[in-house]
């Protein structure tokens, strides 16, 4: 048996210790690394196991790692097993990442049926890290219920977490904006569910008309085949005082349950792995401009941009014409 193979079924056994194992050798960049986790995330896909994916975004301040511990915990409560993976940003001067998620969800870390995974976005667009979709893979392999994706919380960008998720949620702040907020383009028409949270005390009544106020932009928004009538939906949600956390998950079910039914499930995880292969030729070529001498030669055209003698343009058609000739 094979290195792999055995984590591989460590995982499938519920090895907590493996898990965490994978999850690092699917974020690590060393070639040798990512040719054993390609092989580990096919043995896992194999295993034929499907948790329900959840992506969530929303600004810094909107309270997502409170409601993720809320609504994780009230999924516990329901006997499901629970994995977060929450995305941190890392910093553009050192590459360094807090992590501090886990700190700030204490009560649920200690949850034996869940499990919290933060990882650094290592600078890739979309809010979320560049491997997280193989991590999904192996927290469902692991037998997790739910998958929650929380991402960096940057704004209108961060719509490739809807390419990871079956479901997309979209957490607000009361009197975050009017409706004219809410037609814009991005990562409001990819949201399945709307929450607006804090709804409790003095914000009671800001989140009500809130909600009202989105209920109608989303209203202006094209109608997707994937949506059941009276989806993308909006629910007022308090994870302090836990309130709404039932809706949410019934309107979840609901949604996917429909979406199961009528096909639309299974169709959109192919449109996911069509999406996915191009990323990864992507992420191929650009690996190609941090070879060595890949990168001297950059350091030193860069050098010519700076000084005034080449147009960037013109130094980066000179520099793709070397690639290629380095073939």
């Amino acid at each position: 048996m094979t290195k792999v193979q055995e984590l591989a079924d460590k995982i499938i056994s519920g090895d907590r210790r493996a898990l965490s194992q994978a999850i690092t050798l699917v974020e690590s960049s060393r070639q040798d690394h990512r040719e054993e986790a390609l092989e580990l995330t096919a043995i896992l896909t194999a295993s034929g196991r499907q948790a329900t994916r959840i992506g969530l975004s929303g600004t810094p301040g909107v309270g997502k790692s409170t409601f993720i511990e809320s609504f994780g915990s009230y999924l516990t409560g329901l006997n499901l097993r629970v994995a977060v993976l929450a995305v941190d940003p890392s910093s553009v001067r050192t590459g360094g990442s807090i992590l501090g998620d886990k700190t700030r969800m204490d009560r649920l870390s200690r949850d034996p049926n869940a499990f919290i995974r933060p990882s650094p976005s290592q600078s890739h667009l979309g809010g979320v890290a560049r491997h997280t979709r193989d991590v999904v893979t192996i927290c469902e392999a692991a037998g997790f219920d739910v998958v929650m994706i929380e991402t960096v919380g940057v704004g209108q960008s961060e719509t490739i977490a809807a390419q990871i998720s079956d479901l997309f949620v979209l957490l607000l702040a009361p009197a975050g904006g009017d409706e004219l907020q809410g037609v814009k383009r991005g990562i409001m028409e990819m949201a399945d569910i709307i929450l607006v949270n804090k709804a409790d005390g003095d914000l009671k009544h800001a989140a009500m008309r809130t909600c009202a106020d989105f209920s109608g932009a989303l209203r202006l928004l094209r109608h997707r085949p994937q949506d059941l009538d009276g989806f993308p939906k909006v629910i007022p949600v308090s994870a302090v005082q836990e309130m709404g956390l039932s809706d949410t998950w019934e309107a979840m079910n609901e949604l996917l349950n429909w979406r199961k039914a009528e096909g639309h499930f299974d169709a959109n995880r192919s449109r996911q792995a069509s999406f996915w292969f191009e990323e990864d030729v992507k992420q191929g070529v650009l690996a190609r401009l941090r070879e060595k001498d890949v990168q001297e030669m950059m350091t030193k055209f860069a050098m010519e941009v700076e000084a005034g003698n080449l147009l960037p343009g013109q130094a980066a058609r000179a520099v793709i014409r070397r690639i290629e000739e380095l073939k």
